[in-house]
């Protein structure tokens, strides 16, 4: 029998550890709106006999806020239509061992109608259908996410109770690739490197960042579906290990006004399906090699930046870290290994790949990937001209167009995108539009800390 690659599993592989009593558990899960992982865990002998096949969720699951809030005004899913059911089917190509919890395995899961087709707003049917795209003209899309997040010498109930504030951080100095730093960390970062490597979810390597307590992780370049699932199982990963560790750690944009914002830059390139050939590399070109066709996917990512800053940005909190001089980008203009432009060309030969530095690491991986594939599929279909390398400090450069101020000024740019409305579909633009539109409201109508304390006495 083939051996999967990694931590993967093949079903005859699966039967044969529960069958031994190895594995027990298996967690069927799907990605949410917001990049979670919603599901149930299935007794292993149940699963095979029976949940293989499919297994059923409430619809609310596509239709509620962070908090698991059920949020009116959805076509989807609502009280009227009295919140029925999908189905939630096993893609087995993402079957796994999950290391740091005993004797469990995951897969995710495709999220399907009654009459087994996707249903259009799940996140993953999102990607799914910019691949088909792709795929249609015989190209694939390549990707990798850069996240970065806070570990806090706190448990997450410990955290809660203090409401989030006064929070030690693993670390109280800037450890930006500092090593001695970095090793005060190493045992829950070793863990999280040697879990996910065991989860089937090849890892590069981690670093520390900017913060005190601020970590990267980079795991390897993989087909764009592949990515996101790797890049979602991680986030969860990387929580429940700091849970099992007594610690915890946020993906937040900017959990702290004082310190650097997390990000989640976001690298693309495309490749011939047939031959596996890197697309956007021509030696013939005098654009650091970057070809006719890598030229067009970049200005079609350029035109429509505003517009799908909203799948990079998702949250009110989002738009805190695009601050100057913090590395976050404030701008849309391309240059190449220049960290102030918002996107960046990166690498050389075949390993040449546009980075977007726009998102943030609370983006969900599906609708990230999904939107920058649609904007530069717009740009080679329009054939559209690159406009010339910005070269300098573009946080002080004059006359750049700049990314939305808000999240209030992306829902904006989303609801007149043709383009988007046209790729991804008006009802998938309007669902996630409201989404967006209820957590405005939600903030809106809240009172904040920085209010009271400027007011209470001295207003």
């Amino acid at each position: 029998m083939p051996q999967p690659a990694l931590g993967k599993l093949t079903l005859d592989q699966l039967s044969d550890l529960v069958s031994t009593g190895d594995i027990d558990t298996v967690v069927m899960a799907m990605p949410d709106m917001q990049g979670r992982l919603v599901g149930k865990r299935m007794q292993a002998g149940y699963f095979l006999d029976t949940a293989v096949h499919e297994t059923h969720a409430c619809n609310y699951l596509l239709t509620v806020d962070t908090d698991m809030e059920p949020v009116p005004g959805y076509k989807a899913a609502s009280w009227a239509q009295g919140y029925g059911d999908f189905v939630m089917k096993p893609d087995l190509g993402t079957l796994r061992r999950i290391p740091w919890l005993p004797g469990t395995a995951l897969v995710i899961c495709d999220t399907l109608d009654h009459h087994g087709e996707d249903v259009p707003h799940a996140p993953r049917a999102i990607l799914k259908k910019q691949l088909k795209r792709l795929a249609k003209a015989k190209m694939t899309a390549m990707t990798a996410s850069e996240l970065e997040f806070y570990l806090f010498d706190e448990t997450y109930e410990a955290a809660h109770e203090k409401h989030y504030k006064g929070l030690k951080t693993a670390n109280w100095y800037i450890e930006d690739y500092h090593i001695l730093g970095t090793t005060k960390e190493e045992g829950i970062m070793r863990a999280i490197r040697n879990g996910l490597e065991g989860a089937g979810i090849p890892v590069e390597n981690s670093k520390g960042e900017w913060g005190p307590g601020q970590e990267e992780i980079n795991i390897r370049y993989a087909e764009a579906l592949e990515m996101a699932d790797r890049h979602t199982i991680l986030k969860n990963g990387i929580k429940e290990i700091a849970h099992l560790h007594g610690k915890a750690i946020t993906f937040m944009a900017k959990w702290n006004y004082a310190q650097a914002g997390s990000s989640c830059h976001i690298h693309v390139s495309l490749w011939d399906d047939k031959v596996k050939k890197a697309l956007f590399h021509d030696d013939k070109s005098k654009l650091h090699g970057l070809s006719d066709l890598g030229q067009q996917f970049l200005a079609g990512q350029l035109a429509h930046a505003r517009e799908l800053t909203y799948f990079l940005a998702p949250n009110i909190n989002s738009y805190k870290r695009f601050v100057n001089g913090t590395f976050a980008p404030t701008n849309i203009v391309w240059s190449n290994d220049n960290r102030t432009a918002g996107f960046r060309l990166c690498g050389h030969g075949k390993s040449l790949r546009v980075e977007c530095r726009i998102g943030g690491a609370d983006l969900n991986p599906y609708l990230a990937f999904a939107g920058l594939i649609a904007g530069g599929l717009a740009g080679i279909e329009k054939k559209m001209k690159l406009e010339p390398e910005f070269s300098g400090d573009a946080y002080v450069g004059e006359g750049i167009p700049s990314l939305p101020k808000s999240l209030r000024d992306a829902l904006t740019e989303l609801e007149n995108s043709a383009t988007l409305r046209a790729t991804l579909g008006d009802e998938v633009v309007e669902h996630y539009l409201h989404t967006g539109r209820w957590e405005q409201f939600e903030y809106d109508r809240r009172v904040t800390d920085w209010e009271i304390m400027r007011g209470f006495e001295r207003g």
